[in-house]
């Protein structure tokens, strides 16, 4: 695959994320996710790619589109597994705070982890720490694997948990070392990636359980900037161990990256939707809207922080942005 087909992401991203900004702070969760969705799989139809979704969001948030197992693209070559969720953070959108992107992740047929259990337990380190995790040894044996390879001592660690009662258990350990903690409330692919991106962001790892898609996209963004990631199903309950076992899944295996995403061409984009720490959100000034998105290709490694302005009567004709709201010059 000689094209860069993450460039061609960006517009889907970038879709998605302006589709989806109007409703910031206005309590429509739902109402959001379906605009997003919509710009999305409308954006995809044009893109030169034979896609199929292998992970995503639609069947857990009930949205209207975009399942397992949907094709999307104009049906021509290559082949790709698809993983996507149009809003990461639909809770953090529909009460206007920080962090919410919108995100999308290719690669070559077969090669994405794919399942319908909902959450999985997650361990993210950058480059320096590659290799030396174990998602099966206790917390605190790896903050200190870890803090050895940044040439630090594990109380000047930063680790990224998703604040929910499941990782009460895991906080109290990692406070037990004595590392720092980033509590977040939702958006674990911006976690993961902040993780991963310790030199730009001064965390260091990710620790605790979250939405296996967002694992899934998070494990193919980490594979292109060199990153670690480890997972394992988290399975609460008899029904979701079937579920496992029926997928062919060993309920207690430990992921690797490369299980996660084994393949080798890899394109990954993401927008923001409300400003965060990875990316800056939609906003207006004057005729334009503003975006930054973040696209990443395997083959060359590249990271790019690209940032764009959409004239306003051009989203409007689109209908990306809805008549009724009013985009005020000089809004930043």
């Amino acid at each position: 695959m000689d094209r860069n087909l993450a460039l061609e992401l960006l517009r889907v991203t970038e879709a998605g994320a302006l589709a989806a900004a109007p409703l910031q702070g206005r309590g429509d969760k739902m109402g959001a996710d379906g605009r997003a969705v919509e710009a999305i799989r409308s954006a995809l139809a044009s893109v030169d790619m034979k896609g199929t979704v292998v992970i995503g969001e639609g069947e857990k948030d009930q949205a209207p589109m975009l399942y397992f197992g949907e094709e999307i693209g104009n049906g021509l070559e290559p082949e790709l597994d698809v993983a996507i969720d149009p809003i990461e953070g639909t809770s953090l959108t529909a009460a206007g705070l920080p962090g919410a992107i919108s995100v999308i992740a290719l690669a070559e047929r077969g090669t994405m982890f794919t399942t319908h259990v909902h959450y999985m337990q997650k361990l993210v380190v950058g480059r320096r720490a590659r290799g030396v995790i174990d998602l099966d040894m206790p917390v605190e044996w790896n903050l200190r694997r870890i803090a050895k390879a940044e040439g630090l001592p594990p109380q000047e660690l930063t680790v990224v948990v998703l604040e929910r009662s499941r990782n009460e258990d895991i906080v109290a350990q990692i406070r037990a070392v004595g590392a720092r903690i980033k509590l977040i409330t939702a958006g674990d692919v911006a976690g993961a990636l902040e993780a991963a991106l310790e030199m730009r962001l001064g965390i260091h790892c990710m620790m605790g359980s979250g939405g296996c898609t967002e694992g899934v996209l998070a494990a193919c963004a980490i594979k292109t900037i060199g990153g670690d990631m480890q997972a394992k199903l988290l399975l609460r309950d008899d029904a979701e161990r079937k579920v496992a076992v029926k997928e062919g899944h060993k309920p207690n295996k430990v992921l690797s990256i490369d299980d996660l995403c084994s393949g080798n061409n890899i394109f990954f984009a993401a927008t923001g939707i409300t400003s965060g720490e990875l990316l800056k959100g939609v906003r207006y000034e004057d005729v334009y809207a503003y975006t930054q998105s973040m696209v990443l290709r395997s083959a060359s490694g590249t990271m790019r922080i690209v940032d764009a302005y959409h004239p306003i009567e051009k989203l409007r004709a689109k209908g990306l942005l809805p008549e009724q709201v009013v985009a005020r010059p000089g809004t930043r």
